[in-house]
């Protein structure tokens, strides 16, 4: 018994000593497709969001509005909310990304996604890599587990200076307000476990002006560039 262990132990090993290539590979795709593609801004969001609802079309409008300043849209690739985004940037006439993953459930890439700028992961961390290093600005829409792992990281490679500074918008104040009021009034007021420059870039709005506002503002003092 303790040597069949041993023996699987060793094949998971070897396994993932083989990984680091497959590993390697995500990433030089990605890299070299990523770095052709010009200024972008990422939308994140829940992929159960239905065409319909206020918050895909306020996607599409938020994403459209982006592209007419000058900007492509970068998403997961998936349904809902990324779906909204990838169409406000095709009705545009903008630039589509579409950074798709392998899912259960929920992703299947979708058609608004500019047919050259259509990239598929098997890793999480490195579409992760990808969003953060070839985005000018985080456009955060409802969404679950994802969507708030997606923003944190960002706030935390912001706050650790990993990373350079762009702007985090949270649009929906019915949705996003409650989390803000806690991280201020608990994790900064209550046990000082931030700064308070720490939430400078992170900001809740409600319409699509609000958002091209915000973009253009930061980019009116800062430079376009890739973020590492």
């Amino acid at each position: 018994m303790r040597k069949d262990y041993t023996r699987r132990w060793n094949e998971i090993k070897t396994n993932d000593s083989w990984a680091i290539f497959k590993i390697m590979g995500e990433f030089v795709n990605g890299f070299e497709k990523m770095s052709q593609i010009g200024p972008c801004v990422t939308v994140f969001g829940s992929a159960r969001i239905k065409p319909g609802d206020k918050y895909y079309e306020l996607t599409v409008r938020i994403a459209q509005k982006i592209v007419e300043s000058g900007y492509g849209i970068i998403t997961g690739g998936g349904p809902g909310i990324m779906e909204a985004g990838n169409k406000g940037a095709h009705l545009g006439s903008g630039t589509s990304v579409g950074l798709n993953i392998d899912l259960p459930f929920e992703q299947h890439d979708n058609p608004f996604i500019d047919r050259d700028k259509s990239l598929n992961f098997d890793y999480f961390f490195v579409r992760k890599v990808m969003f953060v290093k070839y985005s000018q600005g985080f456009v955060v829409m409802p969404g679950g587990f994802g969507t708030l792992d997606e923003l944190f990281e960002a706030i935390t490679l912001i706050q650790t200076k990993k990373i350079e500074k762009f702007p985090i918008i949270l649009v929906g104040t019915e949705f996003w307000s409650g989390l803000m009021d806690w991280i201020k009034s608990t994790i900064l007021e209550k046990f000082n476990n931030i700064n308070a420059v720490d939430l400078e870039l992170i900001h809740l709005v409600d319409t699509e002006v609000e958002v091209v506002e915000i973009i253009d503002s930061f980019y009116n003092k800062f430079e376009l560039s890739p973020n590492f």
